[in-house]
């Protein structure tokens, strides 16, 4: 079952992906809804056909990954606080059985993470074969908050792109399909959210006063984005910048990206390397 017509989806690709050489989050408009559906609830209606896609490769994915094939994919989801890395996790991944799903959540360096090279969690982190795993942030938060607070010089920052270039390369080249995302959001977008927050009792949880003092420096972390996303948008591990000022336009794109390299990998059943008929047989009367 395809969600999209192929052509949509390569147009799509195409759309979100990131052009070589450097950029600036000022060149992309986070309202904007590149080859959307043309309304809410069209866009519903798309992400549920979609959700039924995404379950059916996700089985034989997994039903793969139990008889052998080392595949497996990585969805990466990179984004300021209240982009949405959530609500993608909640409705384009909840979607799919959680059996196939590995999860992670990266926090700040426990002391023992820190102590080891900054790769060193994420490796532990990435799903096993036949699985989809999904980082909400990931190993490139070790090239954006030291980068905006200057804690590591141009030389150190350097040597971690360098790193993860490497480290993603050796990942698609054992077969890894991975999709990383950035859910980009404008600076009022950013502040209507963190209101709605304020205003909802069973929201307030998630504030956090220090979000606010990190939100003074926005426009260092859009220069830092910019500069990570650029030097690591590689042609086997293309960045895509996902609008995300509209929530229903988010989660729809994502959908159609992560939907999309799934039905690109061209999985089917393995077949029983048993005896279909002689185990019938043995299942007939008498008991």
């Amino acid at each position: 079952m395809t969600p999209e017509p192929a052509a949509q989806a390569d147009s799509l690709r195409a759309a979100l992906r990131v052009a070589e050489g450097p950029i600036t989050l000022l060149g992309y408009d986070a309202a904007s809804r590149p080859l959307a559906p043309t309304s809410k609830a069209k866009a519903q209606k798309a992400l549920a056909r979609t959700g039924k896609a995404l379950a059916d490769q996700q089985e034989m994915l997994y039903a793969g990954g139990a008889s052998g094939d080392p595949r497996r994919v990585l969805l990466v989801l990179q984004g300021t606080d209240t982009s949405g890395k959530d609500g993608v996790v909640s409705h384009v991944v909840g979607q799919v059985g959680p059996a196939g799903v590995r999860i992670t959540s990266f926090k700040k360096p426990t002391a023992e993470e820190a102590a080891h090279h900054f790769l060193w969690r994420i490796r532990r982190a990435l799903p096993p074969a036949g699985m989809i795993g999904v980082f909400n942030r990931s190993h490139y938060e070790d090239v954006l908050v030291c980068r905006v607070h200057q804690s590591i010089d141009d030389a150190a920052w350097a040597e971690r792109i360098a790193d993860i270039n490497a480290f993603e390369r050796q990942l698609v080249e054992s077969g890894t399909v991975l999709i990383k995302c950035f859910l980009h959001i404008s600076y009022g977008e950013q502040r209507k959210r963190l209101l709605a927050r304020l205003d909802d009792r069973t929201k307030v949880w998630k504030f956090n006063p220090a979000d606010l003092d990190e939100r003074a420096y926005w426009s260092d972390y859009q220069s830092a984005y910019a500069a990570a996303i650029a030097a690591t948008s590689t042609e086997s591990a293309p960045w895509y910048i996902v609008p995300s000022d509209t929530k229903w336009y988010r989660n729809w794109a994502v959908s159609q990206l992560l939907c999309d390299a799934l039905l690109g990998m061209k999985l089917s059943y393995p077949k029983a390397d048993f005896d279909i008929d002689a185990a019938r047989a043995r299942l007939q009367p008498p008991f």
